[in-house]
């Protein structure tokens, strides 16, 4: 279509231009329509050409980090893991980011529509992005702490292995591909030992909590019989059109294959247990590590998209923490609790009434949850996705270090479903009020909504589509939860005291991820904060305040994100009025993906002065 319309407009040029010297009546008009004719063909140029660049980068980035191709059902790359943690990796990650940056220096801004202009800017943003995480400063910092509890291959790669993720096990060619990542899986944990052994050369290391808790981890892993494993999992499922050669080929390869991966474990686990333990940091601040003071200041920038300081965002968190404290102080009265609120979290904490009785009857509980929150959803989205979404509890082989709830994107054209997984280790010290909030954040209309409309949306570029950052992600999250009240979904104080408590957890992080990484504060202080000043149990409490001190200022992100949408929404309604619609304003959050906050505030301003015009 576009190449048709720069035919036209060359063709029509000259004798509208023609006709206005001999002084037509229409030569006005005429001359219009020449010079609108010229933009358009201006503005169609600069479009192909900046799409031209996206699909280029596209294809770049697919090839240097196959993983992020396999979840996006593009088998191409399907035999390997990709090079991480070694120099040519860094480097074509370097390379590709400036020269992404060189060619966008040869498209005019000012000739790209509205949309196109918003994809330029975010690209821009994330090469620039790119390039900070890759200086030689940086990566002596990050590269040689490869793992920890939160965030690492050796949690990662098994579900991926299990047959229930996305890397499929269909054919023949997919069972070779998933034998080809296995082997790479050993090299990397190989790599990952090396990066280790640099940290400790130049005194920049993991502490002994995260350490503590990898070596858990993988003890836990290795305990399974192969056969119990999640790697056996495609194995248990052969398709039956594979012949009996194949079946007991592949059988043989994947024991051993398998047997591989094990004893790579068993090496990781046998240098941190042995070596690299003992010389690990006591302390669990990111401040308190060689380097950590700058490298948190810049974690901070790059999650809230937002030139903030630990301190603002320390005295932010306070400030919220109040508020919420007088909210639940609210719904204490209501239910006619006379205790103090310390005691009323108690009383949340262990009252029988608020347990779930079985991984069966939690399971169910979200189910009923989910048909409840689908039958609000037509009144506050215009566009659904079409990839459905799943409810499942977290494999016990990974569920004792996990959050209380995550999400797992689905396939890009709704062939996968998208997951919503919970948490339902030790039961006993789970409550209920919060269920239906964790459903909204994780599931519908959080992040499925966020990530499956992004995805779906096959007219952005694939950066959108497939990328984003963690203040627009965690930020649309946590303003979904907040959509339970005009849902009705709140009516019931215990409902309503569970969502505060979850937001309380949100105000919380911000005062206790800087309180860890800037402040100085310990693991133990912070569990202390985070029990005096919600209903949380001591096991997720815990749980949380290491997921903070595993992955520095990722926390920060909820709150920061979540209060810019709200700032613009009601920005929106207050200057639209009565032509203020929910549906609309929601569809401009969602409707070009993942946006740095500064980003989409010019956006949605654009959108309300559009509004206003009429």
């Amino acid at each position: 279509m576009h190449s048709i319309r720069i035919a036209l407009f060359a063709a029509t040029a000259i004798p509208l231009a023609a006709c206005a010297t001999v002084q037509d009546p229409a030569g006005p008009n005429a001359m219009m329509a020449a010079a609108q004719a010229d933009a358009d063909a201006a503005a169609t140029d600069a479009h192909e050409r900046l799409f031209a660049i996206f699909a280029a980068a596209d294809e770049a980035e697919l090839a240097n980090n196959p993983i992020n191709a396999l979840f996006r059902g593009d088998m191409r790359y399907a035999d390997t893991l990709g090079n991480y943690l070694t120099d040519a990796y860094n480097n074509t990650e370097r390379a590709n980011a400036q020269d992404n940056l060189a060619k966008l220096q040869g498209i005019d801004r000012a000739a790209l529509d509205e949309t196109d202009q918003i994809a330029y800017d975010v690209f821009a943003y994330d090469q620039r992005e790119a390039l900070s995480n890759l200086t030689p400063e940086i990566l002596a910092l990050t590269d040689v702490r490869p793992i920890n509890h939160f965030f690492g291959f050796h949690t990662f790669y098994p579900t991926l292995s299990s047959g229930k993720s996305a890397a499929p096990y269909k054919t023949v060619e997919d069972y070779e591909n998933g034998l080809s990542r296995n082997a790479g899986y050993v090299k990397l944990i190989d790599r990952s030992i090396a990066k280790f052994r640099e940290g400790m050369d130049t005194g920049v290391l993991e502490t002994k909590l995260t350490i503590g808790n990898v070596i858990e981890q993988l003890e836990t892993q290795d305990a399974l019989k192969i056969e119990e494993s999640p790697y056996w999992g495609p194995i248990e499922a052969m398709p039956d059109d594979f012949s009996a050669a194949d079946k007991a080929r592949l059988t043989a390869a994947y024991r051993a294959s398998i047997a591989d991966v094990y004893a790579a474990n068993r090496r990781l686990h046998d240098f941190l247990k042995s070596e690299y333990y003992p010389q690990a940091r006591d302390s669990v601040g990111l401040s308190q590590m060689k380097g950590g003071a700058a490298l948190y200041q810049q974690l901070i920038e790059q999650t809230t998209t937002l030139p903030l300081t630990a301190d603002y965002l320390h005295n932010l968190g306070l400030s919220e923490v109040a508020r919420i404290k007088g909210e639940m102080e609210r719904v204490k009265a209501q239910v006619g609790f006379t205790g103090s609120l310390s005691e009323f979290f108690d009383f949340i904490r262990t009252d029988p009434r608020f347990k779930p009785k079985s991984r069966e009857d939690l399971t169910q509980r979200y189910y009923d949850i989910g048909e409840e929150v689908e039958a609000k959803i037509p009144a506050f989205f215009a566009v659904t996705p079409k990839t459905d979404l799943e409810i499942r509890p977290y494999e016990p082989f990974r569920e004792k270090f996990e959050a209380g709830g995550s999400y797992q994107s689905g396939a890009p054209d709704g062939s996968r479903p998208g997951i919503f997984y919970f948490n339902a280790y030790d039961l006993p010290s789970r409550t209920t009020p919060g269920e239906t909030t964790l459903f909204l954040h994780e599931g519908e209309p959080g992040h499925h909504f966020q990530i499956s409309l992004a995805q779906e949306n096959e007219a952005l570029p694939a950066f959108m589509r497939f990328g984003g950052n963690t203040a627009y992600v965690e930020g649309w999250a946590l303003y979904a939860e907040t959509l339970g009240y005009p849902m009705g979904l709140y009516d019931d104080p215990y409902q309503r005291f569970g969502t505060l408590d979850d937001e309380m957890l949100r105000a919380m992080r911000l005062v206790v991820d800087t309180g860890l990484h800037a402040k100085g504060w310990t693991r133990d202080q912070a569990i202390e904060y985070m029990l005096a000043n919600s209903g949380m149990g001591r096991t997720d409490a815990t749980a949380e305040v290491e997921r903070y001190i595993a992955i520095p200022s990722q926390a920060l992100a909820y709150k920061v994100g979540a209060l810019k949408i709200q700032e613009l929404r009601d920005k929106a309604k207050a200057a639209l009025g009565d032509r203020f619609d929910i549906k609309a304003f929601h569809q401009q959050v969602l409707g070009t993906g993942a946006l740095p906050l500064p980003v989409l505030e010019q956006k949605i301003d654009r959108w309300i002065a559009a509004q206003k015009a009429g």
